[in-house]
């Protein structure tokens, strides 16, 4: 007796066959599948508690995001095009501007934006910029975390510490007031221990940590001292080494050509634990070096760093890297729908390599499930539907205008779809969204909450004048 079954749905499995079955059914018992299979034969074997008829709708695994960032949800839309001063406004925001309750509000808008959009699984940095980390206390932390634990999604919660030169000034708010203190890079590190002790690989394993340090980069090196220097490698150094010592994934936000050469001959932090953002513009010796250590890359299509430079993502792919998909975020101007960053992969390599057969609708699918699980150690739990896995499915509602004629379904998925398709989502057995409306939490007090919370930042930064439309924004060809 299963506890759920989905019946007459086009399966889209991304199993190691990628097998298709245009008319079947997924048993499902807690928190795993236990069935997979034509319509007729599941369920005459697995009669179920509760039955969804999925027909004219397709059901995958649930989609992965390998790099976002926290915090972001509540400033997307800052500064208009003005990329230095929503930097700016995310250094000041992050260590001066927030408090628990800004966390908790973006995680639960960010989250409900990934479940309605069939994202089960995304990897979240706390904070940003130019790797600000809000890990001065676990407060913030705490707060991302209970907030998609009622979601009922997963998340990969990455957290370090912020860019060096320590100390850096952080605030804590009360009663409207600010008090200052300055944090050491010793106490980030201490704040991510105690979060990895008590939070990590908690409720059924849906809640994770993994950890970061910043990327080092030429500018960050080349006027440093060779005092700061060692400091910053030792840093490196010792935030990868907490990664290992818990067996968590090491992420690093911001990778481009000759990062990954200073990491391997320096730093020693690449492996198969590690999982490089952006990645842009490597070197043929990068590629390698990458391929040789094992170590994953998270390929942002949609970014800023994927404009300023190119991601190599098919070159990486046929030297045996494993590459997943990422959203980068929604702040400045993106968003959490997973079918749009695959439309934006395919196109993104087309038109590099004046090719239209690159980059087919399959790879990108696979980058947003089976490789996105590869990229985080997961492939064994989730990223394709098959007995013994969990059970993170979502159901695409392919009776649209947008998604018609009624054939070729991968296609249509790949290329046509976008998260207001996702009909239903599950997440470790458990429905969390079906026929468009969650069953988790109250989207109108997520709404309420966001917007009360980016109210209060305001309040406490003054950054309403970063809300001003651009005299450039019509009319213009730039900004």
């Amino acid at each position: 007796m299963a506890d759920l079954r989905i019946d007459n749905a086009v399966v889209v499995t991304m199993d190691g066959t990628r097998q298709v079955i245009d008319n079947g059914s997924i048993a499902i018992t807690a928190d795993r599948i236990v069935a997979v299979g034509p319509t007729a034969e599941i369920a005459a074997a697995h009669p179920a508690g509760e039955v969804i008829d999925a027909k004219g709708m397709a059901a995958m695994p649930g989609l992965i995001d390998v790099h976002a960032h926290a915090g972001h949800g509540l400033i997307k839309t800052l500064a208009g095009g003005d990329s230095n001063a929503w930097f700016d406004a995310c250094r000041v925001v992050y260590t001066l501007a927030s408090d628990p309750g800004f966390w908790h509000a973006e995680a639960a808008l960010a989250g409900l934006e990934r479940l309605k959009g069939g994202v089960t699984t995304g990897v979240s940095l706390l904070g940003g910029g130019d790797s600000v980390m809000r890990t001065d206390t676990r407060d913030g932390g705490d707060a991302h975390l209970d907030a998609v634990k009622d979601l009922g999604i997963r998340v990969q919660m990455a957290i370090g510490p912020t860019r060096p030169p320590f100390p850096w000034t952080y605030g804590t708010w009360k009663d409207g007031v600010r008090t200052d203190y300055e944090v050491t890079f010793e106490q980030q590190i201490a704040t991510c221990e105690t979060l990895i002790r008590d939070r990590h690989n908690t409720e059924g394993g849906r809640l994770n940590i993994a950890m970061l340090s910043p990327t080092l980069r030429k500018e960050h090196l080349g006027n440093a001292s060779a005092e700061d220097k060692a400091t910053m490698v030792e840093q490196a150094k010792k935030a990868s080494a907490v990664a290992r010592e818990h067996g968590l994934i090491f992420t690093q936000d911001g990778h481009r050509q000759g990062t990954v050469q200073f990491a391997f001959d320096e730093l020693g932090i690449l492996g198969p634990e590690a999982l490089l953002s952006h990645s842009t513009d490597f070197t043929d010796e990068e590629i390698k070096i990458c391929a040789d250590t094992g170590t994953k890359i998270a390929h942002n299509p949609s970014a800023i760093a994927s404009v300023m430079g190119r991601c190599r993502a098919p070159e990486m792919i046929d030297a045996g890297i494993v590459v997943g998909l990422g959203s980068d975020g929604t702040a400045p101007d993106r968003s959490g729908d997973m079918f749009r960053h695959m439309q934006q992969c395919m196109h993104y390599h087309r038109r590099h390599f004046q090719d239209g057969s690159a980059m087919p609708p399959g790879k990108v699918m696979e980058m947003a499930t089976i490789d996105a699980a590869k990229a985080l150690g997961m492939e064994k739990e989730i990223g394709s539907l098959e007995p013994g896995k969990k059970a993170d499915v979502i159901l695409i509602n392919l009776a649209a205008p947008h998604l018609y004629p009624p054939n070729m379904p991968l296609y249509r998925i790949a290329c046509f779809a976008n998260g207001a398709d996702v009909d239903t989502t599950i997440c470790d057995g458990k429905v969390l969204m079906k026929g468009r409306k969650v069953l988790t939490v109250d989207e109108t007090r997520v709404l309420d909450e966001a917007a009360a919370e980016t109210e209060l930042m305001f309040d406490r930064t003054g950054y309403r004048d970063l809300l001003k439309t651009p005299d450039t924004f019509f009319g213009h060809t730039h900004y």
